[in-house]
């Protein structure tokens, strides 16, 4: 894959600046707070940005970059983005690869493909073409685009 074909995850926003000496306050949307690991480069509309510290401070975190040296160059960087690339992690699905996919029950019953993904506090859900909510937690197997496997109780699909 070229570097323009790369898939880039939002990771975040900075909210605001902190203090005086250029540090932001980030709301990290991911669980995998290496993202904000010293040395890491994450990508921004206005160009790359590299951590050079990171401290979570109520409920966010307090993050300085190499390219913000002062509260004036922060000030400027409220409300943008953070992406990063795909973390290599073994057994990992990521939501982009159920949409447009299959969905099937253990027994091989086809159920509807895959339209969207819905948070829920419980489970995330499947949201299928049929119009059917399906719990994550029930997901067995994924070929990504391509099939996903349900192990559904009885009347999910009722």
């Amino acid at each position: 894959m070229s570097a323009d074909e790369r898939v880039l995850l939002d990771v975040g926003q900075i909210m605001k600046a902190h203090g005086l000496r250029g540090q932001v306050s980030v709301d990290l949307w991911t669980d995998r707070t290496e993202r904000l690991s010293p040395g890491t480069t994450l990508i921004t509309d206005r160009g790359p940005v590299t951590v050079t510290a990171a401290i979570l401070h109520q409920q966010r975190y307090l993050v300085s970059f190499a390219e913000i040296p002062d509260r004036t160059a922060a000030e400027q960087w409220r409300g943008v983005i953070l992406r990063a690339e795909r973390l290599d992690l073994d057994d990992v699905v990521w939501i982009d690869d159920l949409f447009d996919a299959e969905v099937v029950t253990t027994d091989g019953l086809a159920r509807g493909r895959v339209v969207s993904v819905e948070q829920n506090p419980a489970s995330d859900l499947l949201v299928l073409d049929t119009g059917h909510l399906v719990p994550l937690t029930f997901v067995t197997e994924v070929d990504p685009h391509t099939r996903v496997v349900v192990d559904a109780p009885e009347g999910l699909f009722e």
